[in-house]
């Protein structure tokens, strides 16, 4: 449960968790038409007003029950290599909720606004050394950080990991600790991708693609896995497996490896209910199913028998340690085959180094992407050749102020899965 403290200048609002049912506060799916041309028509208006104050949702301290609490405090003040950022949705997920409350191990900055990337927004005020982003802009705030001076050595995930170092933990502290859980963000110029509202969010029928401010938070979620991929260099034609592909990355992966012309996704993981729907979402043959049966060679059978298996992605959680679903990876890849690790497995690989060598095996660990992938997930949405919203089996199931986030933790909690989108738009 989140507890809220009330002051005169931090709003305090005593709450519950409450259950919410999916007719009420939740969208169910369906992209608001009107919130879409509405956001459009913004677009045009470049004379955006700036108040002094805003509100944001803070978290004194990682706990086991994370003391959050709304309060009012000054806009902050665009710097040179900054842009000031009006949040129009950030994503709110129960992996977020469980590094706040310590279940991860992650360490981030004392009393931070809550948030990161993952979110949609427009710029209210660049930076005095911005040149592409003007006033009105709609953009994609993405959350990998990396100090300009030293990018290689100073990496953190805006809002949910400081870096895990004294250097990173000092320069986050210093520079981008407050996330997008607030009425504004600012944010580093090279963390903000413009994106093309007229061919994103205009309606089908005027030429555009239709898309609501949500559906576009899964594009930071794609560019993810679109990282492990490039890393690995999928080809088009290939076949390729995602492991495990039920959760909001896995199935990410699914998206993106299909955008990227991958001729066959073998799907794995232990929700056969998850599974179906991913694999009906696309033209028959191109999605197939391998239920985690806890047999590694049986697995090995069902993997390789459409044929040779060209590469892995596997994005697994804490929570599979111990899952025999890695070594069937890998015992399934072919000769030169490739393997892209983007999980968070806290324990030693199940495979042989005999076997990496004598298959002349390629593993790839990436931790997050390129800043290149970010102007490229852009571009193949839009695009159009990867989809966004409910084709991808995408639905919007809740949509909640800066006041309502106990309601959107609850929400979020029973709807980890893949398809699944939970939006606080302040």
């Amino acid at each position: 449960m989140i507890r809220y403290k009330r002051k005169v200048l931090e709003t305090v609002v005593a709450s519950k968790v409450r259950q919410v049912s999916l007719t009420n506060k939740q969208e169910s799916g369906h992209i608001r038409q009107d919130f879409v041309t509405h956001t459009y028509k913004q677009n045009h208006n470049t004379k955006m007003s700036l108040p002094t104050h805003m509100r944001a949702l803070y978290l004194p301290t990682i706990s086991p029950d994370p003391q959050i609490t709304l309060r009012t405090v000054p806009v902050p003040t665009v710097v040179p290599g900054s842009v000031l950022i009006r949040v129009l949705a950030a994503q709110v997920s129960q992996k977020v909720y469980d590094i706040y409350s310590g279940k991860v191990g992650f360490t981030l900055a004392p009393d931070m606004i809550l948030g990161g990337g993952y979110a949609i927004g427009r710029v209210v005020q660049p930076g005095p050394d911005t040149t592409s982003l003007p006033v009105g802009k709609l953009v994609m705030i993405q959350s990998f950080l990396r100090a300009r001076d030293n990018p290689e050595e100073i990496q953190a995930v805006w809002g949910t990991f400081d870096g895990g170092v004294p250097a990173s933990r000092e320069w986050i502290e210093k520079n981008w600790k407050n996330g997008s859980y607030a009425e504004y963000i600012l944010a580093p110029l090279e963390n903000v991708e413009p994106l093309d509202e007229e061919r994103l969010c205009k309606p089908k029928g005027d030429g555009g693609l239709g898309y609501s401010v949500e559906n576009l938070l899964q594009l930071p979620v794609q560019l993810v896995v679109l990282g492990g991929w490039k890393g690995i260099g999928l080809r088009a034609g290939e076949r390729v497996i995602v492991a495990p592909a039920t959760g909001q990355f896995g199935g990410a992966a699914v998206e993106v490896a299909v955008a990227m012309g991958a001729g066959q996704v073998i799907v794995m993981g232990r929700n056969m209910e998850i599974l179906k729907r991913i694999q009906g979402l696309y033209p028959r043959g191109k999605i197939q199913i391998v239920p985690m049966s806890g047999d590694e060679d049986g697995d090995v059978q069902k993997l390789t028998s459409w044929g040779p298996v060209d590469a892995y992605l596997d994005i697994s959680p804490a929570a599979a340690t111990g899952s025999t679903h890695v070594g069937s990876c890998f015992k399934a890849l072919r000769n030169y085959g490739r393997a892209s690790l983007m999980g968070v497995l806290p324990e030693s690989l199940s495979v042989t180094y005999a076997m990496i060598v004598w298959k002349s095996l390629t593993i790839k660990g990436q931790y997050m992407y390129d800043r290149a992938d970010a102007q490229q997930i852009v571009r193949m949405a839009e695009s159009g050749v990867l989809r966004l919203g409910p084709e991808t089996g995408v639905e919007v199931v809740g949509r909640f102020k800066l006041d309502e986030i106990d309601e959107a933790w609850a929400v979020a909690s029973k709807n980890t899965q893949f398809g699944k989108l939970i939006a606080l738009t302040p």
